[in-house]
């Protein structure tokens, strides 16, 4: 690990990397999958800068490319979530392919709106695969982290995977521009190419591998349901359902919820520190539920679970209540609006009926937050601008 290290370290400050290549060829030749994911963990907690570390990446794959396409691919069963993954990204690779004389041919004519559209619908195809990084980020990478110690090359992928989806967009918005500039689009798409295709090589040799190696079959398949319930790109696998069965086994003292398991405290304590007031009326028109966050907009009182909803309102504004209902029950509606003014505050007053999975009337809950200050907002804050 150490002469991986100290390889990298050549390459990316360009100190004599061609010599340091040839001193570690050895080393290079010899350099397994499990190697890499544990140098780029490494790498990833040396604070190098995100984009400097990522162009090192880059050029230190290169430098052991003939090396890493030489390991063998994942060993999976046809069907299984590698498999379903490998099959998404053969056909990534066809449309990546597909495509690619069209981008020769406008660039003899860079005028051609014909040929545009068809290279944005070309695009608006390839864009489907963000979705295939998000299966991965949301799902496959939470599994990952429980086994790996040394995960964090799953960040440094991440990063690439956001440098695909931008680039995806710009090069969609750019070919749909009346202000085409063909010199940027051809980089944009460059990069979209080399992203893309680095990252199918990344994971069939090195992720998938060391994943069917160290991460027992049966994990991996409890989340193939979730995978193809989030929607893979190009090729869906049908539900196994004695699989699916087998995901929705939970732990004792808590409470299946469909996508978690949490105990009554966590229950109690997730509704009281929403930043809005709930309150549950089911479809007998009886107050079942009410949340007690610590600054609640209007008073309720345990006297009230069991209580006629009608009950809980003045005259003058219970038929309006007994209106929303009925609507609700019909379905005829769904949700009812409401804003007053209150305190100082403007408080948004919402009602939504609830329907069980045969779309049956199963209740109505009230949720009212003070917007005030969400109104007031202006521009944007994004998660890296945030400062403690």
């Amino acid at each position: 690990m150490e002469q991986l290290l100290l390889l990298f370290h050549a390459i990316l400050e360009k100190d004599k990397p061609v010599e340091a290549i040839r001193e570690n060829q050895e080393t290079t030749d010899n350099t397994q999958a499990s190697d890499i994911i544990a140098l780029v963990d490494i790498l990833m907690q040396t604070g190098i800068p995100i984009d400097k570390l990522k162009t090192g990446i880059n050029k230190f794959i290169n430098v052991l490319g003939k090396t890493i396409k030489s390991y063998p691919d994942a060993k999976c069963k046809k069907n299984s979530l590698l498999d379903v993954f490998m099959v998404n990204n053969a056909i990534l690779s066809e449309k990546l392919k597909a495509v690619k004389p069209l981008f020769r041919q406008l660039n003899e004519n860079p005028d051609d709106s014909q040929l545009k559209n068809e290279i944005a619908d070309h695009l608006a195809a390839i864009a489907l695969f963000e979705n295939y990084y998000a299966i991965k980020e949301n799902i496959l990478f939470p599994l990952i982290e429980k086994f790996w110690s040394d995960y964090r090359c799953l960040h440094m992928m991440w990063s690439f995977h956001d440098d695909i989806r931008s680039n995806l967009k710009k090069s969609l918005e750019m070919i749909q521009s009346e202000t085409f500039d063909l010199m940027q689009f051809n980089k944009l798409i460059g990069d979209l190419y080399f992203n893309m295709y680095a990252i199918v090589l990344r994971e069939e040799k090195l992720l998938f591998p060391w994943v069917a190696e160290t991460i027992p079959e049966e994990n991996l398949s409890s989340i193939l349901p979730e995978c193809i319930e989030m929607g893979f790109p190009y090729f869906q696998p049908k539900i196994d359902a004695a699989m699916n069965a087998s995901n929705n086994i939970v732990p004792e003292g808590t409470v299946n919820l469909e996508t978690g398991a949490l105990s009554a405290d966590q229950i109690i304590l997730l509704f009281n520190h929403l930043p809005v007031d709930i309150t549950f009326v089911d479809e007998n028109n009886k107050v079942r539920y009410f949340s007690t966050p610590p600054k609640r907009i209007f008073p309720r009182s345990k006297a009230i679970i069991g209580r006629d909803v009608h009950n809980c309102h003045p005259p003058e504004s219970v038929h309006v209540v007994e209106q929303i209902v009925e609507s609700f029950r019909n379905g005829e509606k769904n949700v009812a609006s409401f804003w007053i003014n209150m305190k100082g505050d403007k408080i948004l007053i919402q009602y939504f009926a609830l329907r069980d999975k045969d779309g049956n009337y199963k209740g109505v809950i009230e949720v009212s937050q003070e917007i005030g200050s969400i109104q007031s907002l202006q521009g944007e804050q994004r998660l890296l601008d945030w400062a403690q």
